[in-house]
C-alpha cells in the first residue's frame, strides 16, 4: 500500500510538471524559414501560425508556385522545431523515462 501511495504522489507531481510544461510551450514562439530566409513563419507552441513574412522579391506572379512551396517548407521547418522543443521539455518532465512510442501525456 505504501508503494501505491508513493506512485500516486509521483503521478500527481508529474501532472503538475506537465501542466507547467504545456503553459511554457504555449507561450513560446517558434520560427521557421525556407528559401534562405525569403519566407519565414512564426508558430505558437500549440502550432498555430502567428505571423508570416515574405520577401517582396517573391511576389512575382510568375513565381507563385515557388512561393507556395516555400511557405509550406517554412511551416514544416517551424513545426519540426516545435516538435523537437516539445520532446526536450517532455524529457525534462519525465526525467528520462522512456515512454512507449506514440504514447502522449497527459493521457
Amino acid at each position: 500500500m505504501k508503494n501505491l501511495a508513493s506512485l500516486m504522489k509521483q503521478a500527481t507531481q508529474m501532472q503538475s510538471k506537465m501542466e507547467a510544461m504545456q503553459s511554457t510551450l504555449e507561450a513560446m514562439n517558434i520560427d521557421g524559414s525556407a528559401g534562405a530566409g525569403m519566407v519565414s513563419v512564426v508558430l505558437s507552441g500549440k502550432g498555430d501560425m502567428r505571423s508570416i513574412k515574405i520577401d517582396p522579391k517573391l511576389a512575382d506572379p510568375t513565381e507563385m508556385e515557388m512561393l507556395q512551396d516555400l511557405i509550406v517548407a517554412a511551416c514544416a521547418d517551424a513545426r519540426r522545431k516545435l516538435d523537437e522543443k516539445a520532446a526536450e521539455e517532455m524529457q525534462k518532465v519525465t526525467g528520462g523515462l522512456n515512454l512507449p512510442a506514440g504514447m502522449k501525456l497527459p493521457f
